[in-house]
C-alpha cells in the first residue's frame, strides 16, 4: 500500500470503521448509565432553589482551596491542556469542513497562526503534565495503564496534526495519514475507557449536586 491508498483507507473505510465504532459505543455506554435507574426519593427536599447541580458543576470545575499552589502542574496543565484540544478539535478551519460534511454545519474557525500556536501550547502542557505524574511518586504509583494509555492516544493526534502542517519528518501525504489514522484510533478507544468522561463529567456533576443538594447536603 502505498502513501495515497494508505491516506485514501484512513479516510474512507479507516473512518467509517472508526466513526460506527464510536457511535456504537457512546451509544451503548449511555444506555448503560441512564439505564440503572435510581429509585425515587420521597424524602421532602432540604435545598428548595434547585440550583444545587448547577452550583456544583461550577464548584468542581475550580481548584479547591489551596490545591492550585500545592498542585499547580495538575490544575494549571491540564486546564491549558483540555482548552487546548477543544480550540484545535473545533476552531481550526479543516476540522470545521470536516464536520461540516458530516453534521451540515458549519461554524467560524481561528487564524491557523493561532491555532499552531495553540495546538504548541497543548502539546507542552500534555508533556509537562506527563512528567509531573512519573516524577511524584505518589500519582506514579496510583496511575494504571489505562492512564498512560489514554494520555497517548489524545497526545498523538494533537502531534501529528501540527506535525502534518508544518511538514516534519515525514511527507505531508504519509503524516496526514497518520494524524487521521491516530484520531481514528482515539474514536474507537473513547468510549470504553476514562475518556468517556467527555460525555459525563458534566452530567455526573450536575446529578450528585441536585442528590446532594435535596439532601441537605453541602456542594
Amino acid at each position: 500500500m502505498n502513501e495515497m491508498q494508505f491516506l485514501t483507507w484512513v479516510r474512507g473505510t479507516g473512518l467509517n470503521i472508526a466513526l460506527g465504532i464510536f457511535l456504537l459505543g457512546v451509544i451503548w455506554r449511555l444506555i448503560e448509565i441512564y439505564g440503572l435507574g435510581r429509585k425515587k426519593d420521597l424524602s421532602a427536599p432540604r435545598n428548595v432553589s434547585g440550583a444545587s447541580g448547577w452550583n456544583t458543576m461550577f464548584r468542581r470545575s475550580v481548584p479547591p482551596e489551596g490545591m492550585l499552589k500545592k498542585s499547580p502542574v495538575s490544575y494549571i496543565g491540564g486546564y491549558i491542556f483540555h482548552l487546548g484540544l477543544f480550540v484545535v478539535l473545533f476552531l481550526f478551519a479543516p476540522h470545521i469542513k470536516f464536520f461540516e460534511s458530516l453534521l451540515g454545519i458549519s461554524w467560524p474557525g481561528l487564524p491557523s497562526q493561532f491555532i499552531d500556536l495553540v495546538a504548541v501550547v497543548t502539546i507542552a502542557a500534555m508533556v509537562v503534565v506527563l512528567v509531573d505524574r512519573i516524577n511524584k511518586p505518589v500519582k506514579r504509583y496510583l496511575s494504571t495503564f489505562e492512564d498512560w494509555f489514554t494520555w497517548l492516544v489524545t497526545f498523538l493526534p494533537v502531534l501529528t496534526g501540527w506535525m502534518a502542517v508544518q511538514h516534519l519528518l515525514l511527507p505531508y501525504t504519509t503524516m496526514l495519514a497518520l494524524h487521521i489514522l491516530s484520531v481514528e484510533i482515539l474514536l474507537i478507544v473513547l468510549p470504553f475507557t476514562k475518556l468517556f468522561h467527555a460525555f459525563t463529567l458534566w452530567g455526573s456533576r450536575w446529578y450528585n449536586g441536585q442528590v446532594n443538594g435535596h439532601k441537605g447536603v453541602a456542594v
